[in-house]
């Protein structure tokens, strides 16, 4: 997999698209034996609320989910950003049900966090709820590339009790975000979290606490897989350091993966690495 994943904190991946042959939201009742993608399937009544969904031949009622959720900065990106993920998860992992999510972006203060974070809820009970439907299990996994990763976490940690999500991978997402309003890898970042926040976290201290994954880490938190790059210059690498230090004080398995010097996204070899990577990882914890 030779493709690259742009800065996503301010502006969204900008991937080569690769679509397979695609059918607009067709029967799902017409059986398991051929896959079916469902683009654009609204799992709310905003337009922005709204996943594409590809289900593999053969599934079952122990087909395992897996849940993308695109980065931009809570406020920019697109499903479609992911569109490159889809291939090559498709192809490492076919047996997964792959449901790439949109959800609301913080363009305004009606769409303040934790819009997203809601909205990615709102997802995850939707696709539980129609599993049946889908011919698949209740078993996710959650992948998430910076804001994305942020949010991923965030479902995976918070919302814990009897939780189905059976492994999250965080591809440099935001951690603690009272630490990274204070220590900035670049000036931009307090500016961006002020702008879908609604302030700083002296004045709004409840929602930086609330929405940072690292204080809703227990010693049930399921398993985590970690990337980043040393260069990045948009999440600085101490939030994943913090994310795993906090995983390791509480006992809970993950790995943590460094490139030194790699920034916000790499390409070629080291992302083919990732790929073998989250490959490996699934197999060992996500059954």
């Amino acid at each position: 997999m030779n493709r690259k994943l742009h800065p996503l904190l301010i502006f969204p991946f900008c991937f080569l698209l690769f679509l397979s042959c695609r059918k607009n939201n067709p029967d799902t009742g017409a059986g398991n034996n051929t896959s079916l993608t469902l683009l654009n399937v609204p799992y709310g009544t905003d337009p922005q609320q709204q996943m594409d969904i590809y289900l593999p031949a053969g599934r079952d009622s122990t087909t395992r989910i897996m849940i993308l959720i695109h980065g931009g900065g809570w406020n920019s990106g697109d499903k479609t950003d992911f569109n490159a993920y889809v291939d090559s998860l498709k192809r490492r992992e076919p047996s997964y049900a792959i449901f790439n999510l949109n959800y609301r972006l913080a363009t305004g203060t009606a769409y303040f966090f934790p819009t997203q974070e809601n909205d990615v809820k709102a997802a995850v009970d939707f696709i539980l709820a129609k599993s049946a439907d889908y011919q698949v299990s209740k078993k996710l996994v959650l992948v998430g590339a910076s804001a994305g990763a942020h949010l991923a976490l965030l479902q995976a940690y918070k919302y814990n009790t009897n939780s189905p999500v059976r492994a999250v991978v965080d591809f440099f997402g935001p951690t603690e975000l009272a630490d990274m309003y204070a220590n900035p890898p670049n000036p931009l970042v307090p500016l961006l979290l002020a702008s879908v926040t609604g302030g700083s976290p002296a004045s709004n201290p409840d929602i930086y606490f609330s929405s940072s994954p690292v204080h809703f880490i227990s010693a049930t938190s399921c398993p985590t897989l970690i990337f980043h790059g040393g260069a990045d210059i948009v999440v600085s690498p101490t939030q994943s350091v913090m994310l795993s230090d906090q995983l390791q004080a509480a006992a809970v398995p993950h790995e943590y993966f460094f490139y030194p010097s790699e920034g916000h996204g790499w390409e070629g070899s080291n992302l083919s690495d990732s790929f073998d990577k989250i490959a490996a990882f699934l197999s060992l914890h996500v059954h």
